[in-house]
């Protein structure tokens, strides 16, 4: 991982730039107009980009997404910021596979980070449903699970063919990320966990998972934990969110239930996510969770939020937590004001929305 410099006493972090495909393109050129305004108006950082076009229009014509030294590109950089992979004409399981689980994979990001809250000034779906209510934070095993890639299939072209899809949950998988999970709960208010399961129909895998977070439980007393199954979980998030604090699952449950609690926030435009190596030997990488849209890429249309809010958290994790929650501050200050795109019930552009946070930040930052 690549130490950041000095300049002038100014800290230079160095982020690797993979806007990818569709709106990801269109929403990581505007999470760097915001960065780069933030670190100006800041003047204590200032962000060098490296910018990789591997996206599926590329992979088309070459055949692969990432060159055989990709991951040491990326290992040169403080931190990577990701738009979005996905294109109809690229089977998602390639695209999937060819660019952003190999980056996780490869970097030890084993942990993935999903805070959901209502923001000021949006309307969640849930008429009953304020801010209080609903302020999450998803802790998602990034790096096993169901998206270990083992398994195969059989006589593909045949009336009988076979596929499986193996599982794999490992001690050291599982304890590492429920301590990370009771971690981030200590830290918060209300330090409470719900450990998310379907150990009653997965009886392996999901055994192992509920028995070693129980382990991993006794090591905090001053935690408050319970557990769900999955399905029942979904229920309890839809009736009772003001129930619910840190939520940790696995790599499948929590990738479900994190666009779940993106819509029940106002809309899976404005959720953001961290794949984060806590070991910090490796770039961390950040992302909003929305995807590429095809069906709105190219009119200038799509919801910054996510990827602002995805950028905070970027500036939060290399250590600038005054600015991370400058950045915050402006992005609600905008959503209150009625600045905000179609999915948040608005009629301004991905531009306009883009323009109005780079202008707040410089009142939210001149009133420091």
């Amino acid at each position: 991982m690549s130490s950041n410099t000095i300049h002038d006493s100014k800290r230079v972090f160095k982020i690797a730039s993979i806007p990818g495909d569709g709106i990801g393109t269109e929403i990581t050129s505007a999470a760097i107009e915001v960065l780069q305004k933030l670190a100006f108006i800041e003047g204590k950082f200032s962000f060098e980009f490296n910018h990789f076009d591997w996206s599926s229009e590329n992979y088309v014509k070459r055949g692969w997404y990432m060159p055989e030294d990709g991951m040491d590109q990326l290992k040169k950089n403080d931190a990577i910021y990701f738009g979005a992979v996905g294109w109809p004409n690229v089977p998602d399981h390639i695209s999937l596979w060819g660019l952003i689980l190999p980056i996780r994979n490869s970097l030890n990001q084993y942990v993935n980070v999903r805070p959901t809250r209502i923001l000021r000034g949006i309307t969640p779906p849930l008429a009953k449903c304020g801010p209080k209510d609903l302020d999450w934070v998803i802790v998602r095993e990034n790096s096993e699970g169901e998206y270990a890639g083992h398994g195969g299939t059989t006589h593909g072209h045949s009336s009988h063919a076979v596929a499986t899809e193996v599982s794999i949950f490992t001690r050291v998988g599982i304890e590492r990320i429920m301590r990370f999970a009771f971690e981030t709960a200590k830290s918060r208010p209300r330090r409470k966990l719900t450990m998310v399961t379907k150990s009653n129909a997965q009886r392996h895998g999901m055994v192992l998972w509920d028995s070693v977070f129980a382990e991993v439980a006794k090591e905090y007393p001053d935690v408050q934990w319970d557990k769900m199954l999955v399905d029942a979980m979904t229920v309890r998030m839809t009736l009772q969110p003001q129930t619910l604090d840190t939520i940790v699952a696995t790599n499948l449950h929590a990738d479900i239930l994190s666009d779940l609690a993106a819509a029940l926030s106002g809309s899976i435009g404005i959720a953001p996510s961290s794949n984060l190596d806590p070991t910090r030997q490796n770039p961390s990488m950040f992302e909003p969770i929305h995807g590429s849209a095809p069906d709105i890429a190219g009119k200038g249309i799509a919801n910054p939020v996510g990827a602002f809010w995805s950028a905070a958290e970027m500036v939060r994790w290399l250590g600038m937590e005054e600015a991370a929650d400058a950045l915050m501050k402006a992005i609600e200050n905008v959503t209150e004001a009625g600045i905000r795109t179609k999915d948040l019930h608005g009629s301004s552009d991905t531009k306009a929305v883009t323009g109005a946070v780079c202008k707040e930040l410089e009142s939210v930052l001149g009133s420091k």
